[in-house]
């Protein structure tokens, strides 16, 4: 047990530490225009890579489900951004959808 309790803190440390550190390192500092405008592309990546691979797959019978879910997300995060409000978002919509 004591192990178990060793090895949970442990990759909690190291999952947290990469997150830590440009936090600290980058405090104070200036981020130059074109490293910042990739940072913000950063979000919309992650939503393509979370939500595209499984709208069709998710629906088969309906596949219209699954653009009305990309077309939330979509017209969401350019308006709104963030991750988790369009990925949520889209998930209500595709179960709507199906049960309309």
């Amino acid at each position: 047990m004591d192990n178990l309790i060793f090895i949970i803190f442990s990759m909690a440390f190291v999952t947290y530490l990469p997150r830590l550190i440009p936090f600290l390192v980058l405090t104070n500092k200036k981020i130059p225009a074109r490293l910042d405008a990739f940072l913000k592309c950063i979000p919309v990546a992650a939503i393509g890579a979370l939500i595209i691979p499984g709208v069709f797959t998710a629906t088969p019978d309906m596949p219209i489900a699954g653009i009305a879910g990309i077309a939330f997300t979509l017209v969401f995060g350019l308006w709104k951004g963030g991750i988790i409000i369009p990925v949520l978002g889209s998930v209500v919509v595709t179960y709507l959808m199906f049960f309309l």
